[in-house]
């Protein structure tokens, strides 16, 4: 099997790359005067044409509907995931923890980063570690005395990654989450599986 030969970086003028370069060259000198703005585009250019960046290919894709269904969903889950941390905090009683691993069905660098700031920008949703070589992510769970508290934060994990990838993913990635990740058919009690 050949590996994939990386391709060249050619040298180019990236005027976006320049202007934000010199908005920092700027910014680090402390104030807007014709030397810093000078300077700045001069250290600027010289970077982008001795340090190129390599050609980068997102494949994102902007989804209207998707987007919607994600921003919906996630103030929702805001909302009911501080609701549940309160009345916890509450509560007083102390709960046993576990670190749960949540296998992803997307491999792309974008979707398992996007799902993972979803995943972690919910209250109670902590995230422990991002594995991307194996597309996995561990996840806090404070309810570990109860015996489906893992297999819900696993179903709401691939549930929150569905969406992503209906907001921004490919049509190969959308295929790839249409299988079921979940050993067990059954979903867990009081959660909806389907996006």
């Amino acid at each position: 099997m050949n590996s994939p030969t990386p391709t060249p970086r050619r040298r180019r003028f990236d005027l976006p790359l320049t202007a934000w370069l010199t908005v920092i060259w700027m910014l680090l000198w402390s104030g807007l005067t014709w030397g810093n703005l000078i300077s700045g585009v001069v250290v600027a250019v010289i970077l982008c044409l001795v340090f190129p960046l390599p050609a980068v290919d997102l494949e994102l894709r902007l989804r209207p509907r998707g987007i919607l269904r994600l921003a919906g969903y996630l103030l929702y889950d805001m909302v009911a995931s501080s609701v549940t941390v309160t009345r916890h905090a509450l509560a007083g009683r102390h709960r046993p923890a576990a670190v749960v691993q949540v296998p992803l069905r997307c491999r792309t660098d974008l979707m398992i980063a996007a799902t993972a700031v979803a995943v972690s920008s919910v209250p109670g949703g902590a995230l422990v570690e991002v594995n991307a070589t194996t597309a996995t992510l561990f996840l806090h769970v404070s309810d570990a005395d109860v015996p489906s508290a893992a297999d819900r934060a696993r179903h709401d994990a691939w549930r929150l990654e569905a969406l992503v990838v209906r907001a921004f993913g490919t049509r190969e990635e959308i295929a790839r989450i249409a299988a079921d990740p979940s050993p067990s058919p059954t979903p867990p009690p009081g959660k909806a599986t389907g996006p």
